[in-house]
């Protein structure tokens, strides 16, 4: 009964996500194939979002739509993350200087989750859903955000990381993610290639402004090979951007904090 309830739970968020995506009407049965559910305990939860007024429904059509219940639920949550939104106003100055994809990135437990999103205007990019969580030692980020840990926090995460990631040979050693943290403290930011996306490369940095009391990166993200033609001019960019947002005059790298 417990593993039922967690499913449909699972599942109503999925039917909404699956509208955000697709930004139409859908039918029962457009979504019960779209997302391979039964048709019908599709059909249970979809009558279950309507008289919960998250779902609208339009019975001549035979669709379904979200209501504005729906965006009601999250309105209220980058004025409470964000504040006065400087940190938003970098995510745009950033984007718009690069046109590359540019992202805040909080840890999530033993995760790097995507709390914003502004994706690239090149023809060739790679797309990170906002909302999006991987391991965080699989990304540059992640390790930006593992570079604020003191040594025994920092061995547990990477310990529980690995449990958390099912292929073995993603799996991280310890030592290689020290030396990894130990060139981001150096450096004041993190750079890597290949890393989350076979022929990509990332920037992140430490902004001096938590998310709820926990640190948060900007990274900017694209194509290696415009990375490296440009590395010089779009780490600056990064650099001005986390800038623009410091709140410490005496911020340059990225300090241990106590989690």
């Amino acid at each position: 009964m417990i593993d039922a309830k967690v499913k449909s739970a699972a599942r109503a968020f999925e039917i909404l996500e699956h509208f955000r995506i697709g930004r139409q009407p859908r039918s029962m049965s457009e979504i019960a194939i779209s997302l391979d559910y039964p048709l019908s305990s599709t059909t249970v939860l979809l009558k279950t979002l309507v008289k919960l007024g998250y779902l609208n429904y339009d019975r001549r059509a035979r669709v379904y739509f979200p209501t504005t219940k729906v965006s009601a639920l999250g309105e209220w949550i980058p004025k409470v993350l964000f504040g006065s939104g400087q940190v938003l106003d970098a995510i745009q100055d950033l984007h718009a200087e690069t046109g590359e994809g540019v992202f805040l990135g909080v840890k999530n437990d033993v995760y790097l989750q995507y709390i914003a999103t502004k994706p690239s205007i090149h023809a060739l990019r790679f797309h990170i859903d906002e909302g999006t969580i991987r391991p965080i030692t699989k990304s540059i980020a992640g390790l930006v955000l593992l570079s604020t840990m003191p040594a025994e926090k920092l061995e547990n995460t990477v310990r529980r990381a690995n449990i958390a990631t099912p292929n073995p040979a993603e799996k991280v050693k310890l030592s290689a993610i020290q030396a990894q943290i130990d060139t981001i403290r150096a450096n004041g930011y993190g750079y890597i290639e290949d890393l989350p996306f076979e022929g990509g490369a990332t920037f992140a940095m430490l902004v001096p402004e938590l998310v709820q009391g926990q640190p948060v990166t900007l990274a900017l993200g694209g194509v290696t090979e415009r990375f490296r033609r440009n590395h010089d001019l779009y780490l600056e960019a990064l650099r001005k951007a986390v800038k623009s947002i410091r709140t410490d005059p005496d911020f340059d790298n990225p300090v241990q904090i106590e989690l």
